[in-house]
Order: C-alpha cells, then sequence, then structure tokens
C-alpha cells in the first residue's frame, strides 16, 4: 500500500494511548446496541418526513372547489359530520390551510378517533381517516415506542443516549493528530480497497453527520419518559403562574395531543390548562352572543389566526376552547409563530395566550429543533432529512461491514471486539467521562456503566485462564 492509499488511523505516527483503545472497545459496544435502533429511526423517519414534507400528516392534501358564495359556518360543516357519526364526539376543527383545501374535524366513538374531511362550501364529507392508524401514525408510535409502550421507550432512550457516546468516541478516535491531516478525515480516500474503503467512508461522513446526529438525538431524547418527562420537560416548560389570576384545571395541555402522538408544542406539554367558569380573562367573544365553535372561530380570525390552525372544542363542565396555531401540528413552517388561546367555554374570554416569545429559552430551542427533526421548516428541511435519513443509514451500514470485515479469520460467531489494553491503569478521565453521562442521561449512565463492568470482570478472567490461576 502506497502512503497514499493509507487510511488515517487514529494516533498514527504514535502509539496508540490506552485513551485510545478505551475509547474504541467503547464506540464498538456502544454501537452494537445503537445500530439497530439508529436504523429503525432512520426508515420510520423517512416515513414521517415524507408526510410532514410532502404530503400531510393524514395523507395527500383533500382539495375542492371553490364558490361564489364563501364557506359555510363551521357549525354547518360540524353538523354534517355528526350526522354521519351520531354516536360521536366532536373534539376539534381544523381550519383549512388554503381556500381550495378542506376543512378537517376529529371526533371520538368507541375509543377510534377518526378526522373527517368535509367541503367547506357545501358541507359534503369527502373523506374519513381513522387518526391514530395512518401510516404516519404508525411510524411515529415506532419511532417512539416501538410498539412496546414504556418498554420501548426506554430501549430507545438508551440507545440514544448511547448514540451520543459513538459520536464522542467517534470524534476522538477521527480526531487529525499524530501525522494525521485533516484532509484524510474530512474527505475518504475513494482509491482505496474492501475493508479500508468502507473505513474511510465512514469516518468521513460519521465527521460531517456527527453535529446534525447528535441534534437529533438531543430533541429525540427529549420526548422519552425519563431523560425527558422527568428531567428536563418540567424544567423547560412554560409555568402556568404567569397566567394571573387564571384557575388552572387538573387536566395539563398534553392531554390534547390525540392517543400516541405528539401535537402540543413541548414546552407546553406539561403546563396545565386553564379551567372554564370564573369571571377573569379579556373580552373575547363579544357580549351577547353565544359562546360556540362559530363564535371561537370568528374570535380565532380576529385574533389573527390564518389558514389552517386548530380549535379543540372544550371536554367537560370545566374545559376550555384552544386556539393553536404551530409547527407540532403543521400548521406553520416558522416555530417562531407557534401561538396558543384558551378562551372560557362560558363567558367567552379570552383566559390565557402564550407564544413563542413566551417560551423559556429551552422551550424556544425545542420548538426549532422540534420543528427540524421533523422537517416543517419547509421543502429544504423535507429534503434535508431525506437525505440525513439516507446517510445515517449508510453510516450504520458502512459500520457493520467494517466491523464484519475486521473479525479475526476463522473466528466466524466471535465478536471480535477491540481488545482491552493490559494494566490498564484507573484511568481519571475516563471516569469522569462516565460521571458525566450517568448524571446528564442516567438510564444511559446505568446501561454503560454495567456493561463496562462486566467487561472489565470477562477481560479479567479471561487474563487469569490464560495465567493459569483459575
Amino acid at each position: 500500500m502506497t502512503a497514499a492509499q493509507r487510511v488515517p488511523t487514529p494516533g498514527a505516527g504514535t502509539k496508540p494511548s490506552r485513551f485510545h483503545a478505551v475509547a474504541w472497545r467503547w464506540h464498538f459496544y456502544a454501537g452494537l446496541y445503537v445500530v439497530p435502533f439508529l436504523l429503525m429511526l432512520a426508515l420510520t423517519g423517512l416515513v414521517m418526513v415524507f408526510f410532514t414534507g410532502f404530503q400531510t400528516r393524514l395523507g395527500p392534501v383533500v382539495t375542492v372547489g371553490v364558490t361564489e358564495q364563501g364557506p359555510l359556518p363551521v357549525s354547518a360543516q360540524a353538523q354534517a359530520v355528526l350526522e354521519l357519526r351520531s354516536q360521536a364526539v366532536l373534539r376539534e376543527y381544523i381550519a383549512p390551510r388554503a381556500v381550495d383545501q378542506a376543512s378537517w374535524f376529529v371526533v371520538a366513538r368507541d375509543g377510534v378517533t377518526e378526522a373527517v374531511a368535509v367541503n367547506p362550501y357545501t358541507a359534503q364529507v369527502l373523506q374519513l381517516v381513522d387518526k391514530d392508524h395512518t401510516v404516519f401514525a404508525w411510524a411515529q408510535k415506532i419511532h417512539g415506542t416501538l410498539l412496546l409502550g414504556d418498554v420501548g421507550d426506554r430501549l430507545i432512550e438508551i440507545a440514544a443516549g448511547l448514540g451520543i457516546v459513538m459520536i464522542v468516541t467517534g470524534l476522538y478516535l477521527w480526531w487529525p493528530r499524530g501525522g494525521t491531516r485533516w484532509v484524510q478525515v474530512l474527505l475518504p480516500n475513494l482509491r482505496l480497497k474492501g475493508r479500508l474503503w468502507w473505513r474511510s467512508l465512514h469516518a468521513s461522513m460519521g465527521f460531517w453527520l456527527s453535529a446534525l446526529l447528535l441534534m437529533f438525538l438531543l430533541t429525540g431524547l427529549s420526548w422519552t419518559g425519563v431523560w425527558g418527562a422527568k428531567l428536563v420537560q418540567p424544567w423547560g416548560t412554560f409555568p402556568a403562574a404567569k397566567w394571573d389570576a387564571v384557575p388552572p384545571s387538573d387536566a395539563t395541555h398534553a392531554e390534547l395531543n390525540p392517543a400516541g402522538l405528539h401535537e402540543v408544542p413541548w414546552g407546553l406539554e406539561q403546563t396545565p390548562l386553564p379551567s372554564s367558569g370564573s369571571a377573569v380573562g379579556a373580552v373575547g367573544v363579544p357580549l351577547g352572543e353565544p359562546v360556540n365553535l362559530d363564535t371561537v372561530a370568528a374570535l380565532a380570525k380576529r385574533l389573527g389566526f390564518a389558514g389552517q390552525h386548530h380549535i379543540q372544542l372544550p371536554q367537560g363542565e370545566t374545559g376550555v376552547f384552544t386556539i393553536s396555531a404551530d409547527t407540532m401540528s403543521g400548521d406553520l413552517g416558522l416555530p417562531t409563530q407557534d401561538r396558543t388561546v384558551h378562551v372560557d367555554r362560558y363567558s367567552g374570554r379570552v383566559l390565557a395566550e402564550v407564544g413563542f416569545a413566551d417560551y423559556p429559552w429551552l422551550a424556544k430551542a425545542m420548538a426549532v429543533g422540534v420543528a427540524l427533526h421533523q422537517g416543517d421548516l419547509g421543502l429544504w428541511n423535507a429534503w434535508l432529512n431525506v437525505l440525513f435519513c439516507l446517510a445515517i443509514v449508510f453510516l450504520c451500514v458502512s459500520g457493520v461491514v467494517v466491523w464484519w470485515r475486521r473479525r479475526p479469520s476463522g473466528a466466524r460467531w466471535r465478536l471480535g471486539a477491540p481488545p482491552l489494553p493490559r494494566d490498564l491503569p484507573l484511568w481519571k478521565g475516563g471516569a469522569v467521562v462516565m460521571c458525566l453521562v450517568a448524571l446528564a442521561f442516567p438510564l444511559t449512565g446505568l446501561v454503560l456503566v454495567a456493561v463496562l463492568l462486566l467487561d472489565g470482570l470477562v477481560s479479567y478472567s479471561l487474563s487469569r485462564l490464560r495465567e493459569g490461576v483459575l
């Protein structure tokens, strides 16, 4: 092999440090667990971005013919839905994104949540969709829980945390030093053959993808049941105490989500909903007018809601009308325009309002990060996510190929893990990293500590066996 053909080996020109050996071993064992999950996340992500970026979460856009008399009252459109589903409870109205598109109504009956498309000019029902069982909904449920509930959520949380370990160790392994140059890492050497070709591509692509992958993993982790729901989300949640004198209810904004799906902004999910029935709030629906779907829809227009937005109907005696437009629901292309307004079901007064500017800084970061994660920022974002998902698939495949080809000959069924260096001293830096991982991502930290302790015990036992001590 000529000098031009060599792939930059970490630490080339110097003896690999024990630090390098341990990082390589961590990278390897983390990859064994992470790769199947990362493949699943990339493939289901491709499915979801197809709908968020190129269609809608409910499927293809439903178009209608525009008539001169204009759209019918929202209540007349809703009545057509309730006549078709007489036993259903009306949950939500979704205003059309454009004048030539259908209105959508969400109803619940017998444990089924249906979205119904209606021609706003004729009140004709055009399409019915089981909202919980669309292709997008199935992909999102697999993406978040593997259809295993809390167990699947925890497994994915561990994988995401170990994915961050892989990024950190991978960057350390391939960071130019000891004679290697940046160009050898940033650009793959396509003149190589076999395993070295795969390794060069894996290293270069991993280096370029590291920052974006870290962002995707962190925004994904923020939805998980332990790190997200127990640690980060409570800290980044909008405090309902900012709504002075507004009585809170026992329900949170998360209850506005359909089962198994996330449509409420991350920074609001754990915020309590206000309660109807008090005398507080600003004038909303004009005095003397009834408080119903038509007057609340008219209020939404006066408040500046245009195009696609949602009106959640009150559920229960103290429930409120909730008017919202945000990127989580696919309403907007800019998370900085997120807006949620709550209206008393009895008086029609505006009880509370929150927009992007009111979010805590972490909720603002999440609003932008999740929008980028979902491909909600426009066509460029959708195509970027498609390319990113395909690149992650290649990164996983190339990592498996490199591992498969580097195994010792005749060791078909052995893992071929990088060897643990002998006489490894107490590595203080490694101990600090372990503590930081355990503190930042408790579930992943516990698993990592357990695996490394087991690895050390097995390696020690094998070495003692070779020496004839055991």
